[in-house]
C-alpha cells in the first residue's frame, strides 16, 4: 500500500494507538493530512483532558482510553502503531484480526517525506552517530532534518521535506518491526549485542529486525556496517547492495579503519586520512566507531570529505552520552544516562581514565550483567546501586569477586554517597546498563537529574 502524500489518507478512518510523543507526532501529521483519527491510549489511569493538554495545535482526533472496541476499529483503514507498544499486544492483534493495516509511526512518515534518507540503527551509538551526520548534513545542504529516536519525530517534520532535503533518521528495533515499504538509500547498522529481550524474545529475532533495516533497499545503495561484528560482517558479505565497512581493530582493503591514530579511509582509488583520535572531542574507542561510520554515512550522502573533517573536529557530542558534567575538587563527574544496556556502559568504563566510582541499576529488560562487571579491570573503586535490578547486578558482581558495593534508594542519595567517597583524581560515572522506567520517564530526565544533583553538591 502506497501513500502518495494525501491520497490514502485524506477523509479516511486512521487509529492512532499510544499517546506520547510518537503518537502526537502521527496525530499532528494525520490531521494535517485530513485523516479522521481516534487516538487510543491502553492507559486509563490519565484523563482525556491530559490527553488533550498534549495534542498538537488542530488536531481533534476522537480519544478513547482504556479497552479499543469494536465499534471504534469499525471502518478504519490503518492503525499507526508507537513503538513502546509490541505487535502481540490485544489492540494490535484486534486490529489485525479486524484487517486493518499495521503501521509504525517510521513508516508513515517515510510514505509523507521526500528527498534523500539515511537511516542508522544498532544496539549502541545510534544518536551520537545521528546527531554527527545530522552536523555533517548541515555543513554542506540547505535542507537538513535530524529525526527519530533522536528527539525529534519524523512525522513532525516530513511534509516540510523537499525533493533537494537531506534526512538522517535514529531507528530502534521497535519503529524497524512495523516497516513496509521503508527503504532508506543509505543505512547503517553499527553493531549488534543483546537488548530488549523481554520484547524480541530472543537474540535471533532481534538480530534479524535489526537487519530488516536495508530490506527495502535498491541495488546501488549503501549499507554502512561494523566489520569487528561477526554476524555484521557475514550480514554484509550476504548483502547486494554497496557495503562500507568500518573497523577499530584492523586495517581494510576497502572501508574506514584505525591506523597510527589517524582515521582513514580505503577506496578502491585512493587512501583518504580523515581525522587524528587525538583531534576529537568525543572520548573512547566506541566515539572513534561512530566517527567512522558518521564518515561513511555522510559521505555517501553526497557530503565532500573536507565539510567532514571539519565537522568531526568541531563536534563536542550528544547529552547524556558520557557527558562531561563538571570538575569539583578534582573529581571529574560523567552523565552517561543514556547506558541502557551492559553493552553500552561498557563502553563507557572502558573511556574513563581515572579511578571511578560508578553508578548503574534500573529497570530490568532481562539482560545480563557479566560483561558489564568484567569491564571494571580494576577501575571502579565502588559500585553504587539502585533501581529494579541493583540486587541483580550486586549478585553478578559478587559472582565475579567484586565486593565494593553500595546500595541506595535515590539517585540523589547516590551522588551524595559519590561525592562522600571520592578522592580526588578519581571519576564519578552515571551509566546504568539498564533502562530508565522503573524510576524515571525516561533516560534524558534520569540524566538531567543527576546533572543537577551534581551541580548542586
Amino acid at each position: 500500500m502506497e501513500l502518495q502524500q494525501d491520497s490514502f489518507i485524506k477523509e479516511k478512518k486512521v487509529i492512532v494507538a499510544g499517546s506520547g510523543v510518537s503518537g502526537m507526532g502521527a496525530v499532528g501529521l494525520l490531521s494535517k493530512l485530513q485523516a479522521s483519527i481516534v487516538l487510543y491510549d491502553e492507559n486509563n489511569k490519565q484523563t482525556r483532558e491530559d490527553v488533550e493538554r498534549k495534542l498538537p495545535d488542530g488536531a481533534r482526533p476522537e480519544i478513547i482510553l482504556g479497552d479499543l472496541t469494536d465499534s471504534a476499529l469499525a471502518d478504519a483503514k490503518l492503525m499507526v502503531v508507537s513503538p513502546g507498544i509490541p505487535l502481540d499486544s490485544p489492540c494490535v492483534r484486534k486490529a489485525k484480526e479486524a484487517g486493518i493495516c499495521i503501521w509504525g509511526e517510521l513508516e508513515l512518515a517515510y510514505q509523507c517525506a521526500r528527498g534523500k534518507l539515511a537511516a542508522i540503527t544498532g544496539t549502541n551509538g545510534k544518536t551520537t552517530t545521528t546527531a554527527l551526520v545530522g552536523e555533517m548534513l548541515k555543513s554542506y545542504y540547505d535542507s537538513t532534518f535530524v529525526v527519530g529516536n533522536i528527539g525529534i519525530p519524523y512525522t513532525s517534520v516530513a511534509l516540510d521535506m523537499v525533493s533537494g532535503s537531506v534526512t538522517v533518521a535514529e531507528v530502534s528495533s521497535f519503529q524497524l518491526e512495523t516497516i513496509r515499504e521503508f527503504a532508506p538509500q543509505v543505512t547503517a547498522i553499527l553493531n549488534i549485542t543483546p537488548d530488549h529481550l523481554n520484547r524480541h524474545k530472543t537474540l535471533e529475532n532481534y538480530i534479524a529486525v535489526k537487519e530488516s533495516i536495508t530490506k527495502n533497499q535498491h541495488e546501488g545503495d549503501t549499507c554502512v556496517l561494523n566489520y569487528e561484528d561477526e554476524e555484521l560482517r557475514r550480514f554484509g558479505e550476504e548483502l547486494s547492495l554497496k557495503v562500507v565497512f568500518f573497523s577499530s581493530r584492523r586495517k581494510l582493503e576497502r572501508g574506514i579503519y584505525l591506523e597510527d591514530e589517524m582515521i582513514t579511509w580505503r577506496t578502491e582509488q585512493d587512501t583518504i586520512p580523515i581525522v587524528k583520535v587525538s583531534e576529537l572531542s568525543i572520548v573512547g574507542i566506541h566515539n572513534v566507531e561512530n566517527v567512522m561510520a558518521a564518515t561513511a554515512i555522510a559521505a555517501s550522502m553526497g557530503v565532500p570529505i573536507e565539510n567532514i573533517r571539519k565537522t568531526v573536529r568541531d563536534f563536542q557530542g550528544v547529552e547524556h552520552r558520557v557527558e562531561f558534567v563538571r570538575d569539583k575538587n578534582n573529581v571529574l563527574y560523567y552523565n552517561d544516562s543514556k547506558g541502557t544496556n551492559p553493552d553500552a556502559s561498557v563502553q563507557a568504563i572502558r573511556a574513563m581514565t581515572r579511578p571511578t566510582l560508578l553508578i548503574g541499576g534500573g529497570y530490568d529488560k532481562q539482560s545480563e550483567f557479566g560483561a558489564y562487571i568484567d569491564a571494571f579491570e580494576g577501575k571502579i573503586r565502588y559500585l553504587v546501586l539502585l533501581g529494579a535490578t541493583k540486587d541483580k547486578i550486586a549478585k553478578a558482581a559478587r559472582e565475579k569477586g567484586f565486593t565494593d558495593i553500595i546500595m541506595v534508594d535515590s539517585l540523589e542519595e547516590a551522588v551524595k554517597v559519590c561525592a562522600e567517597r571520592a578522592m580526588p583524581g578519581d571519576a564519578v560515572l552515571l551509566s546504568p546498563a539498564c533502562a530508565s522506567w522503573d524510576m524515571f520517564q525516561s533516560y534524558e530526565e534520569r540524566g538531567r537529574l543527576f546533572k543537577e544533583y551534581v551541580n548542586t553538591l
